[in-house]
């Protein structure tokens, strides 16, 4: 599409007169230009009863000249505005009639301002634009990072896991959680109460993963109960046999800087990416507006400071709040004070790939409180995300999904119940899905995954049900499985009967409303 224009006769002397007002040297199309982009700073719009304001008799630029090597990018303005295509007809139109817009509006500035400069005008605009930056809503999905180094192992094949057995012919029940003419996603649901099953179940779950993929499929298990060291005993050979770490907060730093997902380059994403840890600070603290530019301002100091290319990191952004805040001590100091002093986190990380390469169990204590163990949480589980956000999706090779990682969360109720928590698992869940990760959700009843806006199972392909106290909840049941009231009604008569260590599932591989014995950790093991 050949973008030549005319502005109108009236602007014809205004694009002389304002370029003028350039540094010496500037050509007649830079004053195109600024006018084309601060019009659509405004938000003025043009509809098409519009499309005759301006005539077409004065200055005219061809469109080598007008754009010189930034076409794409002036394009790309006008499709944003408007929300219309690259090829549309309309785009050389709404062009000129900006440029004519804008022309008007800069010479009425300079009008009205006798001791106005261009520089004043750049500086005050430009100022506006790094604000609206600044102060735009932090959008949940993966901020952009080109300056990610980070490799990570990737299965390729089929990923069968021995589910359970058949309690009449004890015939093994395998699952293929990455076959993708089956199952759309690779999410799992799992509800049972306490003494059900369901942490053997999933321990067992990742060990055969483990196994099956030769640990090129790594893993994080959170466990909001935090574990004791007569239960970090008993699972010694878990944890020896998948090559685990267990890492009990807050008496071992996890070996992960949450600000290191932030470009340390780009400063549009370096931005970006730090409007984002403030947001997630912001969420579980409850901090104000005031609270969150300190907070933003010494994060990007802390950026400064490291001009190697490291990462600051949480100690640092604390003393960097304290010299500003000085002897005030507030919401936002005790929160970032918390995260720093108990060094919840490495502060310094040689080798980013290690993380994902590796497995842990991170045991959340008691001793911390719910804001603590809460934003921790999310700082991870963010890293997480935008990491694998930023490799892209996995190849699905002759119907099977490419693996990279599972994040378990035991005890997801205990997120369900925080609403501020809700909207980010929401976009998680949608949006990981093809970057080869699967989150396994363990949690004691039904009820918790259906929230007031959003059911979390039914983000999960996969749903297992363990003994759970409220069974007569048929309704609840039946969405959890995606049964259907002829088939809710046959399960129900089976799970009246469902005893600790067994499930129903939807799994594709067995009928769902039959009951299964499902494989128990302590069990397998010792085989």
């Amino acid at each position: 599409m050949q973008i030549n224009i005319k502005t109108s006769a009236a602007n014809q002397a205004i694009v002389s007169n304002l370029t003028q007002k350039l540094p010496g040297g500037a050509k007649e199309n830079i004053i195109a230009r600024v006018a084309l982009g601060y019009s659509l700073s405004t938000g003025k719009r043009f509809k098409q009863n519009e499309f005759s304001t301006y005539d077409s008799q004065g200055k005219e630029y061809k469109e080598h000249i007008l754009f010189d090597s930034y076409k794409d990018f002036y394009i790309a303005l006008i499709c944003q505005a408007y929300g219309i295509n690259k090829n549309n007809e309309l785009i050389p139109k709404y062009v000129k009639l900006h440029i004519d817009h804008g022309l008007e509006a800069i010479n009425y500035l300079f009008e009205n301002r006798p001791q106005y400069t261009f520089f004043d005008f750049l500086i005050e605009n430009l100022g506006k634009g790094i604000d609206a930056i600044e102060d735009a809503p932090v959008s949940l999905d993966a901020v952009k990072n080109n300056n990610q180094h980070i490799d990570k192992t990737t299965f390729t094949g089929p990923i069968d896991i021995k589910i359970g057995y058949n309690p009449k012919t004890q015939e093994p029940i395998t699952f293929c959680f990455n076959n993708t003419k089956i199952y759309n996603n690779q999410h799992i649901a799992v509800a049972g109460k306490s003494g059900s099953g369901k942490s053997q179940f999933a321990l067992e779950f990742l060990r055969q993963l483990v196994a099956k993929t030769q640990g090129q499929v790594n893993f994080l298990f959170l466990d909001f109960k935090g574990v004791s060291n007569e239960d970090k005993k008993k699972m010694e050979g878990f944890f020896n046999e998948t090559h685990t770490k267990c890492i009990n907060a807050p008496d071992e730093p996890f070996p992960l800087n949450p600000l290191s997902f932030i470009d340390n380059i780009n400063d549009r994403n370096k931005l970006v990416g730090i409007n984002k840890f403030v947001d997630i600070i912001a969420k579980y603290s409850n901090i104000g507006k005031k609270q969150q530019q300190t907070l933003k301002d010494a994060v990007q100091e802390a950026f400064i400071q490291h001009t190697t290319g490291e990462y600051p990191s949480l100690k640092e952004v604390y003393d960097l709040i304290l010299e500003k805040v000085g002897d005030t001590r507030d919401t936002l100091t005790e929160i970032m004070g918390r995260l720093s002093e108990y060094e919840l986190f490495a502060s310094k990380i040689n080798n980013p790939s290690v993380f994902l390469n590796n497995n842990y169990y991170l045991s959340l204590s008691g001793e911390l409180d719910s804001t603590v163990r809460f934003t921790s949480v999310f700082l991870i589980i963010n890293y997480i995300f935008n990491v694998f956000s930023n490799m892209g999706g996995t190849e699905v090779v002759d119907d099977h999904r490419e693996m990279r990682y599972v994040l378990m969360i035991d005890e997801a109720h205990d997120l369900f119940r925080e609403k501020k928590s809700l909207e980010i698992l929401e976009v998680i869940l949608r949006k990981i899905r093809s970057y080869g990760v699967s989150v396994f959700l363990l949690s004691q009843g039904i009820a918790e995954y259906n929230t007031a806006n959003f059911d979390f199972s039914q983000e999960c392909e996969t749903s297992f049900l363990l003994p759970i106290n409220d069974m007569a909840n048929t309704k609840a049941i039946n969405k959890f499985l995606g049964l259907t009231v002829k088939d809710g009604n046959t399960a129900i008569h089976n799970l009246e009967k469902l005893g600790n260590g067994q499930a129903i599932s939807n799994m594709k591989e067995y009928s769902k409303t039959e009951v299964f014995d499902v494989v128990q950790y302590w069990k397998e093991s010792k085989k």
